[in-house]
């Protein structure tokens, strides 16, 4: 049985939420930034993209065509320091998470989870499809507050033939 003393707690705490629910509505959300990564798809940069490819059933270029479409939204900068969550992704290339993470997955590595994708910004343990790489170095641990990417943003990605790779380092 529910004491009268609880029902008044419930009801300040439903208006409560009621009101910043309202007030959230009225705030001013900054629109975010729109990005472009450059990202060398498969090969060495990108070796599950045949995996993704065969768990699909799509091809390899069906795949790429289907990552590099779609505008993601940042969800959140987590899991490890600068990691970006990217929401958006085709469903069509959800692909489950790799059985045995691999012990380390180097820094730009553009990887795909589930209905997720994000990028590697730092060198770490990793248990994503790794389709590609992105010549760019998206998260400074010097200076975190220059991250390129931040909660918020849109972001696109675009295929660079791996000769190009290069000349994106800077």
């Amino acid at each position: 049985m529910v004491s009268l003393s609880n029902n008044v707690r419930i009801n300040q705490v439903s208006s409560f939420l009621k009101e910043a629910i309202s007030n959230a509505k009225n705030e001013d959300i900054p629109k975010g930034s729109e990005i472009k990564i450059p990202v060398v798809y498969g090969g060495e940069h990108g070796p599950d993209l045949k995996r993704v490819s065969k768990y699909t059933g799509l091809s390899e270029s069906e795949v790429i065509e289907r990552h590099s479409q779609p505008a993601y939204l940042v969800y959140f900068i987590g899991f490890s320091i600068g990691f970006p969550y990217l929401g958006g992704i085709d469903e069509s290339i959800s692909t489950p998470r790799l059985d045995s993470p691999r012990k380390k997955v180097d820094s730009g590595h553009i990887g795909i989870a589930g209905s997720q994708t994000g990028i590697y910004p730092l060198s770490s343990p990793g248990g994503w499809n790794l389709i590609g790489k992105t010549p760019l170095n998206v998260f400074d641990t010097n200076r975190p507050e220059s991250s390129i990417l931040k909660m918020g943003d849109r972001l696109k990605f675009f295929q660079i033939e791996e000769s190009k790779f290069e000349s994106f380092i800077g």
